[in-house]
C-alpha cells in the first residue's frame, strides 16, 4: 500500500490520557500538515492510571469537529476487562462518542485461559458500541485468532493493525508473529483491518513504518486496509 495515500488515523491520545505529550489542537494541526482528511482522538477510558475523567467525555460536545481544514472523530480506548467480556465504559457514556475503540491493556485486564481470553474478545466484538479491537495482536492476551476474525467478519468491527506494538523498544516479542497471523486470516476470510499509529505525540499521527513489511509478507490486498478512504470507513462502520 502506498502509504502517501492514507486519509485517516484514528486511534491516537493527547495529554488528556496522561502519559501522551501533544494537546487535542497540535494533534490536529499536525494530522493536517500530514494531509490527512480524518483524525480520531480516543483518550483511554478510566481503568488505565492518570487518564481523564468521566466528565472530560461528556463534555466533548464542545469541540468543534473541524479544525485545520480536517474532519475529527472524538471517542475512547475502551478497555476490555476479563474473559466474559466486561469493558469499563457503560452504554450511556459510549452512546456520547463518535468513535470507539476496544483493546486489553495489562493495567487492567484480568488474564484467562487462551479460550477465556478470546471469548471475552469475541463478545466485545459483538457490542453494537465498538468500532474498532485495538492492537489485538500485541500479545498481551494470549488469542486463537480466527474465531476473533470471523467474528469481525460478521459484527463489521475493524481489526487494527498497531504500529506502535511493533516498536523494538515495546519488547512485544509476538507482536509481529501475531500480526502476520491476522493478516493471513483478514485475507482468507476478505477481513477489512485498520492501520493504527496510536499516537502519543502529534509526530506519530500516520506513522506507520513498521507496518509495510508485514503487508508485503502476507501479499495483503491494498482494497482490505481502510485507511485509504474516509467514505469507505465510514462506510464500513456505519457512521454517517
Amino acid at each position: 500500500m502506498d502509504l502517501s495515500k492514507v486519509e485517516l488515523d484514528v486511534h491516537t491520545h493527547t495529554i488528556a490520557s496522561g502519559h501522551a505529550f501533544s494537546s487535542l489542537q497540535e494533534m490536529a494541526n499536525a494530522a493536517s500538515e500530514k494531509g490527512l482528511k480524518l483524525l480520531g482522538i480516543t483518550e483511554h477510558a478510566p481503568g488505565i492510571p492518570g487518564t481523564c475523567a468521566p466528565i472530560y467525555f461528556r463534555n466533548l460536545h464542545v469541540v468543534p469537529r473541524q479544525m485545520y481544514g480536517i474532519d475529527l472523530m472524538l471517542g475512547a480506548e475502551i478497555n476490555i476487562l476479563d474473559g466474559d467480556g466486561n469493558i469499563d465504559m457503560d452504554d450511556e457514556m459510549m452512546a456520547r462518542l463518535d468513535i470507539r475503540i476496544a483493546g486489553i491493556h495489562s493495567l487492567c485486564y484480568k488474564w484467562g485461559t487462551k479460550e477465556a481470553n478470546t471469548a471475552g474478545m469475541v463478545k466485545v466484538i459483538g457490542n453494537p458500541y465498538i468500532n474498532i479491537i485495538s492492537h489485538p495482536g500485541d500479545g498481551t492476551a494470549e488469542l486463537d485468532f480466527e474465531p476473533i476474525v470471523l467474528a469481525a467478519k460478521e459484527h463489521h468491527t475493524l481489526l487494527e493493525i498497531n504500529n506502535s506494538s511493533l516498536k523494538p523498544v515495546r519488547h512485544k516479542d509476538s507482536a509481529r508473529a501475531n500480526n502476520i497471523e491476522i493478516l493471513r486470516l483478514c485475507k482468507k476470510y476478505d477481513v477489512p483491518v485498520i492501520l493504527g499509529s496510536d499516537a502519543h505525540i502529534s509526530f506519530d499521527i500516520a506513522n506507520y513504518e513498521f507496518l509495510p513489511p508485514l503487508l508485503h509478507e502476507t501479499e495483503f490486498p491494498d482494497e482490505l486496509i481502510i485507511n485509504s478512504s474516509v467514505a469507505d470507513f465510514k462506510s464500513y462502520l456505519k457512521l454517517d
